[in-house]
Formats: structure tokens, sequence, C-alpha cells
């Protein structure tokens, strides 16, 4: 919304069966063909998958149900990124377990730099701690730490903040890490490459008259304007809820 003020955007959460990251492959392909089919049906230019879980297992379900409409997704631009903040140290990874054990992080990393090393570790309690609203709180602090006391071991030089709750605990994190060690947030990097990509297809929005966004959600809109509201610091308006 920053980064492409011009543009639409339609955002998709399954909020009746997140968590994602504690489920079956086969579970998070099929809930990722259903939404990208409803997204295909809003008449999109663009998809972006930006859950970290989802893109780790379910990318090529996405690529191949969008033919010829662009995809991008936030392990590539995290990747990416972590690359160019690693000045030649480890690269540490947290995620979701499934983000985790898919090794996805880990292969993108390798490809662009095979001579680096990468650390990863789960950190399942992390998104409910976030949507309880825990973001600067004692146990979300002892909870960091026992988590990246193994990471910080190996001396890393970024950490790689592996699904889209996590930027919210930021400031948390900084104090963990300390100053030695690079967040990098793939949500930016994201945004950065849907830039470019919507540049170099043709297909930028020059429309500069008021932007239209669409939130919708499988279940409770109002906790997840709740929480939306504290992710993006605005209202979010109304939010639609799809019976499937």
């Amino acid at each position: 919304m920053e980064r492409l003020p011009l543009e639409r955007i339609v955002y998709f959460g399954d909020t009746a069966r997140v968590p994602y990251g504690v489920k079956s492959v086969a579970t998070i392909e099929h809930f990722t063909a259903q939404i990208t089919e409803f997204l295909l049906q809003q008449d999109v230019k663009m998809l972006i998958v930006a859950c970290n879980t989802m893109a780790a297992v379910a990318a090529d379900v996405v690529r191949r149900l969008a033919r010829d409409i662009p995809v991008l997704d936030v392990i590539e631009a995290g990747a990416h990124a972590a690359v160019a903040e690693s000045n030649g140290r480890g690269i540490g990874v947290i995620g979701t377990p499934t983000t985790i054990n898919s090794n996805a992080y880990a292969r993108r990393i390798h490809a662009l730099d095979p001579g680096v090393r990468v650390y990863s570790q789960a950190c399942p309690l992390f998104v409910p701690l976030v949507e309880e609203g825990w973001l600067d709180h004692p146990v979300t602090r002892l909870t960091a730490q026992e988590y990246l006391k193994p990471v910080l071991a190996e001396e890393v030089g970024s950490l790689v903040l592996g699904c889209t709750h996590y930027p919210l605990l930021k400031p948390l994190l900084r104090d963990v890490v300390g100053p030695g060690v690079r967040l990098v947030d793939s949500a930016i990097t994201t945004a950065e490459l849907a830039a470019a990509k919507l540049l170099e297809l043709g297909i930028a929005s020059t429309h500069a008259g008021p932007t239209a966004y669409r939130f919708v959600v499988t279940d409770v809109p109002l906790r997840f304007q709740t929480i939306g509201e504290r992710f993006l610091g605005r209202s979010l308006g109304t939010v639609e809820k799809v019976e499937w």
C-alpha cells in the first residue's frame, strides 16, 4: 500500500483455517488452490504469495493455476535480501515449523550463494503471541531468547523474519539479537520486487484517483480487523467474509 499507492489491492486472509505452519503439505496445497481460484475470479493482474508457509510448500500450485499471470512470493524476495545483507557471515532463518522443515529458504539462499551458511529455527509460539498482542511482553521476550539461542551461537550476520507476523516483533527481536545482526524483513523486499515487475511488464497503474482496497476473510472479520489495523496503523474499512 505504501510502495504502490496507485494499485488496487485484494487481500485474502484465511482466518478460519490459520495457522498454516502446523498443517500438512497436502492440506496447505488444497487451501492454496481454493484461495488462488478465488483471487483469479477478482480480475487481478498479479498474485503475491504473502504467506511464508504457503510460499514454502505450495507456490507451484499458485503458479500452475495462475498460468500467464505473474506470481511473486516472499521467500524469493527474502532470500535475495538475506544474501545482500549477510556480508559473508552466516544467515539465520526463523519461521513456522512447516516453513523451516521445507528447507525452502536454505535452498533459495544457496541457489544465490552456494557458500553461505544457513541456520534455521522454527518458532511456533510467535504467531499466537503476536495475535494476542504480546509484542513486548516478558513471555514473548523469554520465548525469543530461547528460540534464538542456538542461532545466535553461530554468530550469524543477518536474521530472516520468515513469517509475515514476525515484523511486529522487530523492536523486541532487535534487543534480543543485538546490534551486530541485521533483521531481514521480506515484506519490504517483496513490495520492491512487485513494483519492479509491474513496471517491467508494463502493467503498473497510472490511475491517480482514490485507490480501492478489499479485505476478504473466511471467519471472524472483527478479529481480523483488530489485528489488521494493528499491523497497518490505519482503518481497514469494511472486511468481507466469504462462505465456503
